[in-house]
């Protein structure tokens, strides 16, 4: 990762602008051209180093519900158990962790309703107790690398 690529993570951390050509103005404040940012921005998503870019919606503050999950998954099927939480449409991402609960995920859902039928579908999936975490209070750490 060189400085212009820092400069592009440091730079969209503080925010995207809402216009008709986003990109190109994000550009122009980091002198590179538009083709080069989405260019940069590609590499850096294929390769790993950036996980997603894209919106951050607050969900509980558009009605909906979101909360970090938790599953007791058998090593011996860990993979089978991930795929079957990843298949629901909820799920926005889910991780290993070296820990009694060994699989942890992110439900994201329109309602608290939902959340639930959400939990109990992937249960049932499973044959797994979920152990549900809502989010309490929410804190933003920023990453700012050394450009």
């Amino acid at each position: 990762m060189d400085k212009i690529d820092r400069a592009i993570i440091n730079t969209l951390q503080e925010g995207f602008p809402v216009c008709d050509s986003p990109y190109k103005q994000v550009a122009s404040a980091l002198n590179i051209t538009e083709d080069d940012l989405l260019k940069r921005l590609d590499c850096l998503l294929q390769n790993g180093t950036l996980s997603r870019f894209g919106p951050l919606f607050h969900a509980e503050q558009m009605g909906g519900a979101l909360s970090l999950a938790a599953v007791k998954a058998p090593q011996a099927s860990f993979d089978e158990i991930a795929e079957k939480i990843n298949s629901q449409p909820e799920v926005a991402h889910n991780y290993a962790r070296d820990h009694k609960l060994s699989m942890w995920f992110v439900l994201a859902t329109e309602t608290l309703e939902q959340q639930q039928a959400s939990i109990q579908q992937i249960e049932n999936l499973t044959g797994l107790t979920v152990y549900n975490m809502p989010k309490i209070k929410e804190y933003f750490v920023g990453l700012k690398l050394e450009a």
